[in-house]
């Protein structure tokens, strides 16, 4: 199975997160998907989390090289139609991204973010709950 997963749970996978055993298991055998835009986002969050010093220099490129060896597989996304959902869930176009992917491979969603799972309710996608 194909599962869209949001950049913060790379992120929590990665950084040892509380939600990081129950991410594994369930994603464990099934395929990551995400929007192209992910490294990108992933980079962004890494440099914020420095800025905040919740992330320390020395690790700012380990951590990055972590999240690397997650395999997942990179899709492009109509960015239009994204826009329409950013627009109409007043949410940004980078949650939008992860939707949209998750609307066009008819996949679940896994993010922790609760306004990005009411959204994809919404929207009728499925979502893996994480606890």
């Amino acid at each position: 199975m194909k599962i869209i997963a949001d950049t913060n749970t790379f992120l929590a996978v990665t950084l040892y997160e509380p939600e990081r055993d129950e991410i594994i298991r369930l994603t464990l055998g099934h395929d990551l998907v995400a929007p192209d835009v992910l490294p990108f986002e992933i980079g962004n969050a890494l440099s914020a989390m420095l800025k905040r010093r919740r992330l320390e220099p020395d690790n700012l490129l380990s951590v990055w090289d972590a999240i690397q060896q997650i395999p997942v597989d990179l899709r492009s996304v109509n960015i239009r139609e994204a826009l329409k959902i950013a627009s109409q869930f007043n949410i940004y176009a980078y949650d939008a991204y992860f939707l949209m992917c998750a609307i066009s491979l008819h996949s679940p969603l896994l993010t922790l973010d609760r306004r990005m799972n009411e959204v994809a309710q919404s929207l009728g996608i499925h979502i893996m709950e994480v606890n």
